[in-house]
């Protein structure tokens, strides 16, 4: 439609019609908000307000292509650095380090859609980030996709489950969920062993070794950590695995610098999948973010979880520079 033929004055549309009418006009028409603020007769401020409207009701979906994020200098230093198939790199930006995490967090989940296929089968760990990037997936349909819960459900203070992780990121994928209905965690590991061997939690930890791709953060191996605070483990259990040599955490898995597992008392009573899954996949995203999450993230890398990274540009420049100390 030409822009000569809308030259329509406000009194003409009302309520839902001119903030879609304004939001056409600003983002397929081209007009600026002066422009469409003489075309529709009404303030620019109201113009403004319009567009604020459109982009809260979900009417405007604004992303920039991956290439933005994956084909600059940073993305290619990590990517050659760390042979990885691409990592996608974006802006810090000048606000809170939680900021931050939510800016990567998005960049993950409209990444992550264009890496999925039609009968994919997704393994989903468990964190804040993770949940993050769940809720802001928009809204698609992969055709057979099927998304697993990677770690037992666990009492938490953050408002969301490792099932909540799951499913959310299922149901923004159009996909069917597989959840793990046993705890992340329990007292004993006779019991847990016989939990395992229920036959349908055995079901459900065997579709976990079917999985092709995975999305995970590395957690951070310190007391004062999530895994410590989401009730896993205790101060006691993680300074047992610090003094042993661990660097991060794998849905509940401690691994030192190298990835590789270290095995602990704790290890027999987690209702999770193994590390030996997570490795060799055709896609294992890690999404992290924060000077505190180097160290995890390098050791994640180098057991062979890695394949595509979304980080900040900050923390993929401490990354490159990190000596290992």
């Amino acid at each position: 439609m030409a822009i000569g033929t809308r030259r329509r004055t406000s009194g003409q549309i009302s309520g839902e019609s001119i903030v879609i009418e304004a939001a056409w006009m600003y983002h397929h028409d081209g007009l600026n908000q002066n422009e469409i603020a003489r075309l529709l007769q009404v303030s620019r401020a109201t113009i403004v307000n319009y567009l604020q409207e459109a982009k809260e009701r979900g009417f405007i979906r604004i992303s920039l292509a991956p290439e933005a994020f994956t084909s600059h200098q940073l993305a290619q230093d990590l990517r050659k650095k760390f042979n990885l198939q691409a990592a996608f790199v974006l802006p810090h930006g000048i606000g809170t380090d939680d900021e931050a995490l939510m800016r990567v967090a998005r960049g993950a989940a409209e990444w992550l859609p264009s890496l999925l296929n039609m009968n994919d089968r997704l393994g989903v760990a468990w964190g804040r980030t993770t949940y993050e990037v769940a809720e802001a997936i928009e809204q698609t349909n992969i055709s057979g996709l099927t998304v697993s819960q990677l770690i037992g459900s666990m009492a938490t203070p953050y408002g969301f489950t490792a099932e909540i992780c799951s499913a959310n990121m299922a149901q923004n994928l159009g996909a069917s969920c597989i959840n793990l209905h046993a705890p992340a965690v329990l007292s004993n590991p006779e019991i847990a062993a016989q939990l395992r061997n229920e036959p349908i939690i055995k079901a459900q930890l065997d579709a976990l070794s079917h999985c092709n791709k995975t999305i995970f953060a590395a957690g951070s191996c310190t007391p004062n950590s999530h895994i410590v605070s989401s009730g896993v483990a205790t101060v006691e259990e993680v300074n047992w695995y610090i003094e042993q040599g661990a660097k991060g955490v794998l849905c509940g898995r401690f691994i030192d610098g190298q990835g590789r597992q270290i095995t602990g008392e704790l290890d027999e009573r987690i209702i999770a999948v193994t590390l030996d899954k997570l490795q060799g996949l055709d896609m294992g995203m890690l999404v992290s973010e924060g000077a505190d999450k180097v160290v995890p993230m390098l050791a994640a890398i180098a057991g062979g979880y890695v394949t595509h990274i979304v980080t900040s540009n900050k923390t993929a420049q401490l990354m490159l520079d990190h000596t290992g100390s």
